[in-house]
């Protein structure tokens, strides 16, 4: 089985399941229960999606043996600097690689748009992401903002 990570629209079919399943998982994880599908339609409502296009960012898609099975996203934020967002390998699927070609993948296109930074936040139970990040060259760094649910802060320089 092998993996394969493109660009894709963030609202396509696979695009817009995957990113239903990420926010079901990190909603779930943070309130203790799984997060009802009316709770999962409000978190995506002006999540922001849209930005992750050209020239602004890009959503790409990973696929195992050609089934939707991870995503992530990249938001340009300054000419230097973009967001590393909605990174998700759906359970049976981690520790298969597919997380290291998302990141790859985006940092791919923060190079192609003059990115020198690519800089994320996350919180403390998401502890496979931390794992993730660290493996692949993020270091932990001050906060960057005081978002809502922000605990731990990353950034890479390309």
């Amino acid at each position: 089985m092998t993996w394969t990570v493109t660009p894709e629209p963030v609202g396509s079919p696979a695009s817009a399941l995957l990113r239903r399943d990420y926010y079901a998982e990190v909603a779930g994880r943070y309130w203790g229960r799984p997060a009802t599908a009316e709770e999962i339609d409000e978190g995506l409502a002006d999540d922001g999606a849209d930005l992750l296009v050209a020239p602004t960012g890009c959503f790409v898609v990973g696929r195992f043996a050609g089934e939707p099975a991870a995503c992530a996203g990249l938001l340009r934020v300054d000419a230097d600097t973009a967001e590393l967002t909605r990174v998700y390998v759906r359970p049976e699927h981690r520790g298969t690689g597919g997380g290291g070609l998302l990141l790859a993948a985006v940092e791919s296109t923060a190079r192609s748009l003059g990115v020198r930074t690519v800089r994320l936040d996350t919180r403390s139970d998401l502890i496979e992401a931390r794992k993730l990040y660290a493996r692949h060259g993020y270091r932990e760094v001050p906060a960057f903002h005081r978002r809502q649910y922000a605990e731990h802060w990353f950034a890479k320089e390309l």
